[in-house]
Parts: structure tokens; sequence; C-alpha cells
């Protein structure tokens, strides 16, 4: 038990859906409408980790898991299970566990079944489309990428604008205020950006974008978007039509389940794609952007997980995609209370600096400490009980802007779903203590 603390160029794929209509997802707004309520003693009960006695404010680094997901994968490795494409039963429920969380994810995003590609992290999956994209780019075609987003949609579009000698132009975020602002993108697309790359929620600073806003420009010039909604799964509801995303990327253990990633997309636009792929392995589209054997019982964890969302209020009814619906306006509004008063409380104390200002965003904050190196101040946490991670998170492009690497980046917290009001009180007291 850990201690207490004291008190339009040449035509790329998918190019023609610059029609289609895009609506912001008001995330405020859209948790309020027609919610239950979370009962958070109820889900607490779910996690065996909460057990040693820390408040878990790292939940942007990897979340808990409950006790269903564990289950679903223990009991995936007790049954037989072969590779896929045989005829007999040990091989059918391989294809049964890939198929469930391809349709575990689909209502997740909104998306279908057929149009997600599953593998080992977001990180592996970006590089493999920036590689198949990249075979219908040329030299002086453009991308934009933002200051606000994580290295994994960075890196992957940087590295191939390098090799191809395409265009890079930077959407900038506002240092004061954490936001992204879209207008900047009415003069940052041209008829030769073939790519924008925007997350969907920053996983450093919480801050939301108006991805819609920003899709609808894009479309505008017949560019695709790559959306990363790693950080925004777990406490959004993500409509992968409603954010005008041609490609939106999350990652099943930020949202309760185990290290598989996934980026979803219209087969359409799949069915245009190569990847560099086995000449045995399937043509057939999502199954050739998946090399190798892929890990049956974690995708059993990745449906799991996703039924752990969608059960969260437990008097819902319908569909899975519909409780989910259900379900994230309760985490929206009960993490946001929470958020709320840790918020409200950092940003009264003197001795810390909070990056950003509180506008839309995800319950998760980073702030710096008067006279301390973020590291002193986790490990200061750590020793009153508390998980918070400290560094740059990946987010290397929005902390040089901010000017705090050079002293160690930040410290960040983020809430989950698990996290109650008592443990938000002991974070204030804690930090409160490092005056």
């Amino acid at each position: 038990m850990p201690p207490s603390c004291p008190a339009s160029g040449s035509r790329v794929p998918g190019a023609a859906r610059g029609d289609r209509r895009h609506r912001r997802t008001n995330y405020a707004r859209g948790m309020s409408s027609g919610a239950g309520r979370l009962d958070v003693a109820r889900v607490r009960g779910l996690f065996p980790g909460l057990s040693d006695g820390f408040v878990h404010a790292d939940g942007p680094g990897g979340t808990l898991v409950p006790e269903s997901v564990v289950r679903a994968v223990s009991q995936a490795m007790r049954v037989p299970i072969a590779n896929r494409g045989g005829v007999f039963p040990s091989s059918a429920r391989a294809e049964q566990l890939v198929s469930g969380a391809r349709s575990a994810v689909a209502d997740l995003v909104g998306g279908v079944p057929a149009g997600v590609v599953l593998g080992p992290n977001v990180t592996s999956l970006t590089y493999a489309v920036a590689r198949a994209l990249a075979k219908h780019w040329r030299a002086g075609d453009e991308i934009v990428v933002s200051r606000l987003d994580h290295d994994a949609n960075v890196r992957p579009w940087l590295q191939v604008a390098d090799r191809l000698g395409l265009v890079v132009r930077w959407a900038e975020v506002d240092i004061e205020t954490g936001e992204l602002p879209d207008w900047q993108y009415d003069e940052l697309l041209t008829n030769r950006t073939r790519l924008v790359a925007v997350t969907a929620a920053s996983n450093a600073i919480g801050t939301c974008p108006d991805v819609a806003a920003i899709t609808r420009r894009a479309h505008q010039v017949g560019a695709l978007v790559f959306v990363d909604a790693a950080h925004a799964a777990p406490h959004l509801l993500l409509d992968l039509e409603q954010l005008g995303a041609d490609f939106l990327a999350v990652s099943a253990y930020k949202w309760c389940g185990p290290h598989v990633g996934a980026v979803v997309a219209d087969p359409g636009l799949w069915e245009e794609l190569w990847p560099d792929k086995l000449l045995p392995a399937s043509d057939r589209v999502p199954d050739r952007f998946e090399p190798g054997t892929p890990p049956f019982e974690l995708y059993a964890g990745v449906a799991a997980a996703v039924d752990h969302f969608a059960a969260l209020c437990p008097e819902s009814t319908g569909t899975r995609r519909q409780r989910l619906v259900t379900a994230m306006a309760a985490v929206g509004r009960y993490e946001g209370e929470l958020f709320d008063r840790l918020d409200t409380a950092l940003r009264r104390m003197p001795h810390l600096h909070v990056l950003g200002e509180p506008w839309p965003r995800t319950p998760t904050l980073s702030f710096t400490v008067s006279g301390m190196r973020p590291r002193q101040v986790a490990g200061e946490l750590a020793r009153r009980g508390i998980c918070a991670w400290d560094g740059d998170f990946f987010a290397r492009e929005l902390f040089d802007a901010i000017g705090v690497n050079e002293a160690g980046g930040a410290v960040r917290l983020g809430l989950m779903h698990y996290n109650t009001a008592e443990e938000v009180e002991r974070l204030v007291e804690c930090i409160d203590d490092l005056r």
C-alpha cells in the first residue's frame, strides 16, 4: 500500500470525397443528451488493478484493464486456436476472434468491420498506411501535419516526405491556449495537398481540435485526412462520418484493452491501396494490410474492452453502438465534472504553470512546478502514491513550441472513468504540498 499524502492535382485515392456532409462533434453538448449515470463504485469493482492503493492518473499513457478483458484473453488461450484459413474448428475460432475484434472496433468508431485494419499498434499501422499512400505521390506534392500531434502522426509522414521530395506544411498551435485554429488550414491547403494528418485530441494537453472543420477544408482540395484518435477514444464518442476522417486510428490499450492498434477507413479506400506484402498472403481487404499471424487471444480482449464501455450504463439497451452512445455520454459528463475540479484547483496554485487554457479538451493536463524538474515532481508524486508521467509524451513538436523540453518536459495527469472525486482531492493535496 502506497503512502498517503499529507493533508486538386492528379487523382489520389479517395480524392472525390469533398461532397460529404461534415459537422463538428460538439463533445460537451453531446455528452449531456440522453445520458445515464455512471456508477463509479460499480465500475471500480471491475478493475483488479485498483487494489494497489495508488491513484492511477496516468491513463493517457495506458489504462488499467477490467477483469472482463483479462478473462476474455485467458479464455481464448484455454481452447485450441489454429491459424486462419483451415477447415477445422480451431481455425474457425481464429476467424471468429478476428471478425469479433473488427466488429467491436467498427462499433466504437462508427465504421464498418470490413474497413477495420488491425495491427500491433498505431505507430506501426501509420507507417504502413504512409508507405502505401506514398506509392501514389510524387515530388512536389504536399502534406500538412500539426504541432499538436503525437509523433506517431508526424514522423511517418515527414520521413515519407523526405524520401519523395514532398512539401511539408505545418499547422501551428497557439502556445498560450493550446488551441489548433482550424482557420489556418485555409492558407495551408492547396491543390497539391495530398494528405492532412491531425489529432482528435492531444495526448499531452487534452486539446480537441475542430476535426470536422479541418477535414471539410481538406476534402475541398481533394486531400485525404488521417486522424489520430488514440487519445480521444476513451473519452469521446467517435463517429467516422461526422469527423470526416478518411483514416481513423485507435489503440485498444488506451481504452482498457490489450496492446492492439487499428486504423479504420472506408473499404473502398483500402481497395485503392496496395501495401508491400508476402506473395501467398491474402489480397483481400482488409487482410492484405495485416502481415503475419496476429495475436488472436488479444483480439478477444479488444472485443471485450469495447463491450466493457458499452456496458457502463447497465440500463441502456439496443445495439452495441447504441449502448456506446449512452455510455460515452455518461463517461464524458462524469470525467468532465472530475476534471473541472482538478483543473480549477491546479490553476489556482502559484507554484504551478498549467499548459494551455481550459477550452474543450479531454480530462488531461500537463503542468510544470517552479524550482523542480518534471522527473522530480513525478518521483515525489509516486512517493505519495500517485502514478503520473513526466517528459514530452511523444508530443515533441508541441513541447518544443511551448519551450518546456529543455527543462525535461512537463508532468501529465489524465483521468479515466474509474477515477473518483476522492482521488482528485488527493491529487490536489499532494501537488499543493510540493510548494
